[in-house]
């Protein structure tokens, strides 16, 4: 199994196959616009510019399910993004990434990278997920983990 069995709706509202990102890296992340770590969008466009063009994608995933901390449409979502973080790497339509309803693909994600003493279910926003360019699922980074922090596994992946 790999990320690539799975469809989400993007921003647009349109499916979206992750098989097209196949033989990339993939930094998959469930993001909200009113959260204490949404200036992370900043460094995921940072990484994002700096690492594309060698292969490095990053999947935005908003929801709300922590303190209702992303409460728009998916065009407020877009906005805010691109317009107070000039993000342009694909974001996806709002989803649930826990509970009874999670979608699929994070269902997968927390269940080959689990958090902290092994810990699956997911408990805040910008969970960060690493993902190989064969649609393994490598890492989870926690929340207040900032992407530099992480930068030199991704450089890794980059070069395997």
């Amino acid at each position: 199994m790999s990320v690539y069995q799975f469809e989400a709706k993007g921003i647009d509202g349109k499916t979206v196959s992750l098989e097209q990102y196949k033989g990339k890296v993939l930094l998959i992340v469930n993001t909200a616009s009113k959260c204490g770590f949404t200036n992370q969008y900043k460094d995921l466009q940072d990484m994002y510019e700096k690492y594309n063009n060698q292969g490095f994608e990053i999947l935005g995933f908003p929801c709300n399910q922590f303190l209702g901390q992303e409460p728009g449409d998916e065009l407020e979502i877009q906005s805010f993004c691109r317009l107070n973080y000039g993000v342009t790497f694909p974001m996806f339509a709002k989803i649930d990434v826990k509970g009874e309803n999670a979608h699929p693909l994070f269902v997968y994600l927390s269940e080959e990278a689990p958090g902290v003493l092994g810990s699956k279910t997911i408990k805040w926003n910008f969970t960060k997920f690493l993902v190989d360019r064969y649609g393994k699922p490598v890492k989870r980074y926690a929340p207040k983990t900032k992407p530099v922090e992480f930068e030199n596994d991704v450089i890794e992946l980059l070069k395997g």
